[in-house]
């Protein structure tokens, strides 16, 4: 035995050779079944069931059998995809479904998002859903538009995605979760950026928040607003007060420059801002124009009491506010008043004489449009 055990030269048994050889030849024979034509079934683990040998497991029927919602995950890849698909049973493998990413020439566009889409439908079939979110794409979207103040973002925002305002409230708690700028110093106002989100499912309030701090910090770097700062002078977050200032003052687009302009002159020499729509934040008025008594008021967004700019943004401003904050156009204007509210149309003017014919313009328009002007006692 020991001999037997330790001899490199000794021959293998005759017949336990042909047995091992019998066995190999049965697991061939159980795996290949002859069919019709030569050709052969196999039986393929990952999907369960036997196919033609050289031909990969795929559903035929277009119209599928139920409607079925797929989620696609951010920065998944195309593979991953084919998993994800296969385990919704929305392709029979995942062979079948790379066999369509190699015959397509835009695979690579698929984007991220929720896809309405059938159970056991051809992976080609699959994927041409996948490629037309237009019509496919189950969107989860909230709009939030520009202009608008922190509590009214919230009422949007709990509107829309069905979380409560309690709940914005609560993540607004805890700014330093939120991801915003150092020079916020943790005050959400004017970092939620105005847009439209597409929500994933799984969405909760901080989450909503954050990706609207993270589009703030995006349009950001894209216009160049620290910069673009540095060369007014000015700090970044000043230029965003100055934008939400003229996204609350201006609805016409070539005014907003120009307000810009008027803003900087007057800091720069010192004057009183005098604007309506900061005194109409800090009262938290339901107004378009104010009252001297308003004007008499203590609030630090009393710009007609205190001056420079107010402590914070009171809107928050979208990228052409931004925009026009970072490059005023040149002039010499000191004063600026909307005297029609239906087109916006804004006049400018150097001095003090120009600016009283500029309100005398308003007051008409308020006297002939009864009940437009409106103001808070």
């Amino acid at each position: 035995m020991t001999q037997q055990l330790l001899d490199p030269e000794r021959k293998p048994h005759p017949g336990k050779e042909i047995a091992a050889r019998g066995k190999g030849c049965l697991a061939v024979l159980v795996a290949l079944l002859v069919l019709g034509g030569g050709a052969f079934l196999v039986y393929d683990k990952a999907s369960g069931y036997l196919s033609s040998f050289g031909e990969v497991p795929d559903y035929t029927d277009v119209k599928g059998t139920a409607n079925i919602t797929v989620t696609i995950p951010d920065g998944s890849t195309l593979t991953e995809i084919g998993t994800i698909l296969k385990d919704k049973d929305v392709v029979r493998s995942t062979k079948a479904f790379d066999r369509a990413v190699k015959a397509s020439t835009e695979a690579s566009s698929v984007q991220a998002g929720s896809y309405l889409m059938r159970t056991q439908i051809p992976a080609a079939r699959a994927l041409a859903i996948l490629l037309d979110p237009a019509e496919y794409r189950v969107r989860n979207e909230v709009t939030v538009p520009e202009g608008l103040r922190l509590s009214s973002q919230v009422a949007v925002l709990a509107k829309e995605t069905k979380i409560s305002a309690a709940q914005y409230q609560a993540a607004l708690k805890k700014p330093q979760q939120l991801g915003l700028p150092s020079y916020a110093r943790n005050n959400p106002e004017g970092f939620l950026f105005p847009d439209t989100y597409e929500l994933p499912q799984d969405v909760t309030a901080g989450s909503v928040l954050r990706l609207m701090t993270a589009r703030y910090d995006q349009v950001a770097d894209e216009v160049g607003l620290d910069a673009g700062a540095k060369r007014l002078g000015r700090s970044p977050y000043q230029v965003l007060i100055v934008a939400s200032i003229i996204e609350k003052e201006v609805r016409r687009p070539e005014d907003r420059p120009k307000v810009a302009r008027v803003l900087y002159n007057r800091l720069d020499k010192g004057i009183d801002l005098q604007l309506d729509s900061t005194l109409i934040y800090g009262l938290k008025l339901n107004a378009n124009t104010t009252t001297p008594q308003n004007r008499e008021s203590n609030s630090p967004y009393n710009t007609y009491k205190r001056k420079g700019l107010p402590p914070t943004p009171i809107s928050a401003p979208g990228q052409a506010a931004i925009e026009a904050a970072l490059d005023p156009t040149p002039g010499n204007w000191l004063f600026f008043t909307t005297v029609n509210f239906d087109t916006g149309e804004t006049r400018f003017a150097d001095d003090e004489a120009g600016h009283q014919a500029n309100v005398k313009l308003f007051q008409q328009w308020c006297q002939s449009h009864q009940g437009r002007c409106t103001t808070a006692g």
